[in-house]
């Protein structure tokens, strides 16, 4: 069995964190298994879809690396949806219930007040057609229902929450369709299944008891129904995932310069048993994943986490990965010197300014002397071989100073901070002129 997994966002907004994880999990479950990733637009909610949002989730999961093998919109899909639903009304699986939403909550609330749990009552299965004849005539348009048989328990092994049991004749029949013939989500996402020869299907706890009425969907339809892996929905640090945190997207991402490494590694581990590490080589990620290793305890997804993970990726990248990032002339060397110390691959180009110079003028005030000392053995030391180490031992000799007296007055002129990479790297791209000049001011 060739391995078919989909994603299957709707085109109502970006992608947002959960979006990613599911993307992502889909894609690397089918990279584990030589298998195929899929892209279905799930856009027929025409109201709310917009071409935009289409543009952006397809920009979003090529930034991450998640390229799907095919791509399919289900606006493009209706006469499909049309002939299987005929289908299943002709099989009785689909019938028209007439209640309005009033009439609905209603009952749902007597329901309540019994103690009884809210399932419809499937008062529409009792209408005679001329019961519906004459509701049409007065206006009234059905939505329609799809018919659950209670003869049995709904029953699945889910790869990672386990056996899982339904009793049907708890649930209600759902609606996939309107009452206007606009399709909800229930009845379409299993024709696109089947018809697209989906295996695994992966997406979050939520989605439990849809799987359940979805199973008799592919079963009413002559289908063997996927596979399920049901994962436990993410948090916040402080619990649920505040719904900020959880609409926190690719956009907001990339401008806090977040790299997609850094989401890849944290969002293919996040629930599992497994390390979360600064991998960039998705070959490895890939390579590790596997259902048997996410828990059912809630993942805690925690920005805090994600910055040092990236950070921890960007002291990793090699020059060639970002120099199309960098500032204009900055060199290998200099990234090399100033990647330990970053955060985000934009700030190098504020190091390469210190590096080039202009920087603040610093109060020199009681280490004037000090520095004046310094230009004079800058001056003379051998600048092709270690200047930084040469200018601390000598000016170690000649003024007994040490430790942090020696090195911090060293730091401020030549950098205008008091914190930064290794002076060992960064003096040599200052270099003689520039050095000499920031600590003698001429």
């Amino acid at each position: 069995m060739t391995v078919i997994t989909r994603f299957a966002p709707s085109p109502t907004g970006r992608l947002h964190v959960g979006n990613i994880r599911t993307a992502l999990h889909n894609w690397l479950f089918a990279q584990a298994n030589r298998g195929t990733f899929m892209l279905r637009i799930d856009d027929t909610d025409e109201e709310r879809s917009a071409a935009h949002f289409i543009t952006s989730i397809r920009a979003d999961l090529a930034w991450l690396g998640l390229t799907p093998v095919k791509e399919e919109r289900q606006s493009a899909r209706y006469a499909l949806y049309q002939r299987q639903f005929d289908t299943l009304v002709a099989a009785g699986r689909i019938y028209p219930a007439y209640e309005s939403a009033q009439e609905l909550e209603l009952k749902r609330k007597i329901q309540r007040g019994r103690g009884l749990p809210p399932v419809y009552d499937r008062a529409a299965l009792n209408l005679t057609p001329e019961d519906r004849a004459t509701l049409e005539a007065e206006g009234v348009q059905p939505h329609w229902r799809f018919r659950l048989d209670h003869s049995a328990p709904i029953e699945w092994h889910d790869l990672i929450r386990g056996p899982q049991h339904f009793d049907p004749a708890t649930m209600s029949d759902p609606v996939v369709r309107r009452a206007n013939g606009s399709w909800l989500y229930m009845l379409p996402s299993v024709i696109d299944d089947i018809d697209m020869g989906i295996t695994h299907v992966v997406r979050g706890e939520d989605h439990v008891s849809n799987t359940a009425l979805q199973i008799q969907m592919f079963d009413a339809l002559g289908a063997p129904p996927p596979s399920f892996a049901h994962e436990a929905l993410l948090t916040g640090s402080e619990g649920k995932l505040s719904k900020r945190l959880g609409s926190v997207g690719v956009d907001q991402f990339r401008a806090a310069g977040i790299e997609p490494q850094a989401i890849r590694a944290l969002l293919a581990r996040l629930g599992t048993s497994d390390p979360v590490e600064p991998i960039q080589d998705i070959a490895t990620l890939i390579a590790g994943f596997d259902f048997s290793h996410f828990g059912r305890a809630p993942a805690r997804f925690d920005e805090c986490e994600l910055a040092q993970l990236n950070a921890r990726i960007i002291h990793e990248l090699p020059f060639a990965t970002v120099a199309d990032r960098l500032p204009d002339g900055m060199t290998e060397a200099a990234w090399q010197a100033v990647r330990p110390n970053l955060t985000a691959v934009a700030e190098a180009a504020e190091w390469w300014q210190v590096i080039e110079g202009p920087i603040p003028t610093i109060e020199k005030g009681e280490d004037t002397a000090y520095l004046a000392e310094a230009a004079a053995v800058a001056a003379m030391i051998d600048w092709d071989a270690d200047p930084w180490h040469s200018l601390t031992n000598r000016l170690k000799e000649t003024t007994g100073r040490k430790g942090r007296q020696l090195f911090l007055p060293l730091r401020r002129a030549l950098t205008g901070r008091d914190h930064g990479p290794d002076m060992a790297a960064l003096l040599p791209l200052i270099g003689r002129d520039r050095t000499l000049y920031r600590l003698s001011g001429t």
